[in-house]
């Protein structure tokens, strides 16, 4: 049996950790904490008075600030004896902007911080990107961010920083899109955000967003662009199971969960 913990970011698209679960084998268990998202004031767009009040208890917290404290330490650390008393081997913090918004050495901090208050082996789904790239043998790669631009900006600056080569970058301008929004998205949503952001230079395209429900569609996906499709709640599992010395070989989860590496793109 194979334990791993997971800290996951309010409330959005956790469902897709059980039906991985399932998708791995009974040998796999999976314990998934909730951490709290820092609340964030109403606002209102006085330019357009025409435009509807966002009103917000924190589950949509998606400026840097925000992020930089949803992934803060005592954020984190509030976790993770839970996860130390499901008996987890590994901990991955379940959040790509929580993490990247930190840069390349902060994000390192980050997870050195949350190995210590764990005491197990930690990583984030950032570096899960990272080291996912790596894994299946890929130089360049595109990526289909639900983030505002400058937030998406800063993940491909980290990705730069980890010797990955971002050639496509689409963000979803202004605010970036809520996390509760994309959390309902279905499948033609997200693929329409994926062809927009590919490029026929990119060996895979990456999904950031672990408020997306896209363990269900990896394979349409891949099918449907032609090339490895790289997803945030996919990639994050991976990576809890690469700290753990287990590799799996799981067809329905994409080409990451197959056994052998691509050739390099």
């Amino acid at each position: 049996m194979t334990a791993l913990g997971f800290l996951y970011p309010g409330h959005a698209a956790e469902d897709d950790y059980p039906r991985m679960e399932q998708l791995l084998g009974s040998d796999i268990r999976m314990t998934l904490v909730h951490t709290e998202i820092p609340e964030t004031p109403e606002i209102k767009d006085t330019a357009r008075p025409e435009a509807p009040e966002i009103a917000d208890a924190g589950e949509d917290a998606r400026s840097v600030d925000a992020l930089r404290e949803m992934g803060s330490a005592d954020r984190l650390a509030a976790g993770v004896e839970e996860l130390r008393l499901s008996g987890a081997e590994a901990v991955v913090w379940a959040c790509t902007s929580g993490s990247f918004v930190y840069g390349w050495q902060g994000a390192h901090e980050q997870v050195r911080g949350l190995a210590r208050a764990a005491g197990l082996p930690a990583s984030s789904t950032s570096f899960g990107f990272a080291h996912a790239v790596r894994e299946i043998g890929v130089r360049r790669v595109a990526v289909a961010a639900t983030y505002a631009d400058e937030v998406a900006g800063l993940f491909a600056a980290f990705l730069g920083d980890a010797g990955v080569e971002v050639v496509s970058v689409r963000g979803a301008g202004g605010s970036g899109r809520a996390a509760a929004e994309v959390a309902s998205w279905g499948y033609d949503q997200i693929l329409a955000l994926a062809r927009a952001a590919d490029h026929p230079d990119a060996g895979t395209l990456l999904l950031p967003d672990t408020a997306l429900h896209t363990v269900s569609h990896i394979p349409a996906l891949e099918k449907a662009l032609s090339k490895p499709v790289l997803t945030a709640n996919q990639v994050t599992v991976w990576e809890a199971l690469r700290l753990s010395a287990r590799r799996v070989n799981a067809p329905r989860l994409g080409t990451l969960f197959t056994r052998e590496p691509l050739v390099q793109v």
